[in-house]
């Protein structure tokens, strides 16, 4: 991980990932979320937000794709009357 000036983390891939996927450390605690892929395609970065505000102890260190499903929203139903 490497912090960019404009506040975003810069991540180097050892896999596939999509946008929108939520990063953790070892221990489950949630880091970041991707928002873009950036770089080649053989070594592809990724740019994401932190979700927490110490993201500097984590610079450096491994993070994981922790593999959640979106939760999904009910839509608003009006009965006929």
């Amino acid at each position: 991980m490497h912090l960019a000036g404009s506040g975003r983390v810069i991540i180097q891939l050892s896999g596939v990932l999509s946008e929108g996927v939520i990063l953790c450390d070892e221990k489950g605690t949630k880091v970041a979320k991707v928002m873009e892929l950036i770089g080649p395609v053989k070594r592809p970065f990724a740019s994401a937000t932190p979700l927490t505000n110490s993201i500097k102890k984590y610079v450096g260190k491994r993070v994981f794709a922790l593999e959640l499903t979106p939760a999904k929203k009910e839509k608003f139903r009006r009965r006929k009357k």
